[in-house]
């Protein structure tokens, strides 16, 4: 199996805190304190610094090999779009070069202020509404052009590339691999056609309420655009949902009030947020595997890889694909 590339672990190891505080300083062309704080992340290395007025700074070095330059000025540029419009983001800081991108030693990496806030993990009703008008404002700026190099949420594209994967890293039981594939193909069959026509904009594509902070006396504000795609804009909706469609009826009805008061939503859209369900089991087991070839898997997913944890995928897989075919209707 895959480990992670020595040479990209040397590049890292060349992050040291007098390194990290040099190279903000000199971007941004202000003294720092001696604080280098390293924040927990998956993927990429992050750090807190100090300017001397004790305003907050974080450092982001991108993993090299996951993105292509492209693509994070993608993210940048939507970033910065969005914070133009006064949406609440973190958008990343002008670099020397009036950039947003710098590079070091062949690793990309980006300066945000840093602003504090608290999770929620329950809407009340009139935060629904503020969450809806929070994700109609960036979806109205979000579909007025495509991005460059950025994943398509699908199933005949990002699922695809997901299962694809998977299945030739050597993760799965031999003796699972074919119900595995099967499963999945089936899964792209059923719910491929129903993504044809559907329009597709700039969204954040990991909305889920980690990524949503509150600041006292502020709002609500969005982060973390690592995984900004190109999909349905209800992709950005159901991650936030208490439960099934069928069970978060009231919750989605405040939200897309919310949200039309900048942005019209398709109501038909709202038959592909189990689609989309089944399409995150995918993607998670996929975002393991990742981390278990470049050889730093965490502990989030207990058990996987094992022979038991593939049997329950391929159960949830088949339990969702049940509930698809039922073709709920959706909310009017």
């Amino acid at each position: 199996m895959n480990t992670l590339d020595p040479e990209t672990k040397s590049q890292f190891s060349a992050l040291t805190p007098e390194v990290i505080i040099k190279i903000a300083e000199d971007e941004l062309m202000t003294p720092l304190t001696g604080l280098c704080r390293s924040y927990n992340s998956y993927i990429n290395r992050v750090y807190e610094l100090s300017r001397g007025d004790k305003t907050g700074v974080v450092a982001k070095f991108y993993r090299p090999g996951r993105w292509s330059k492209e693509a994070l000025q993608d993210e940048h540029d939507f970033l910065t779009e969005l914070a133009s419009g006064d949406i609440p983001v973190i958008a990343p800081l002008k670099l020397r070069d009036n950039k947003t991108l710098g590079e070091f030693e062949g690793i990309y990496f980006a300066l945000f202020p840093k602003k504090g806030g608290r999770n929620t993990d329950e809407f009340l009703e009139e935060e629904w509404l503020e969450i809806g008008r929070l994700i109609g404002r960036v979806h109205a700026i979000g579909e007025k052009r495509l991005p460059r190099d950025r994943v398509t949420l699908t199933p005949h594209l990002a699922t695809r590339d997901h299962i694809d994967f998977i299945s030739r890293g050597g993760f799965i039981p031999k003796e699972l691999l074919a119900k595995f594939r099967d499963t999945a193909a089936a899964l792209i069959e059923l719910t491929g056609p129903l993504f044809k026509n559907k329009s597709l904009i700039r969204i954040h594509g990991d909305c889920h309420f980690a990524n949503i902070i509150y600041r006292p006396g502020e709002s609500f504000y969005l982060i973390d655009f690592d995984d900004m795609a190109v999909g349905t804009p209800v992709q950005d909706v159901w991650m936030l949902l208490p439960g099934y469609v069928k069970n978060s009826r009231h919750e989605l009805a405040l939200f897309i009030e919310g949200y039309e008061t900048f942005r019209d939503l398709n109501r038909s859209d709202l038959v592909l947020i189990e689609p989309l369900r089944a399409m995150r089991y995918i993607h998670f087991t996929a975002w393991c595997a990742r981390q278990v070839a470049d050889g730093g898997f965490t502990n989030l997913a207990p058990g996987w890889g094992t022979k038991t944890y593939w049997q329950t995928e391929i159960s949830d897989l088949e339990k969702q694909i049940s509930l698809i075919k039922q073709d709920l209707p959706p909310i009017t």
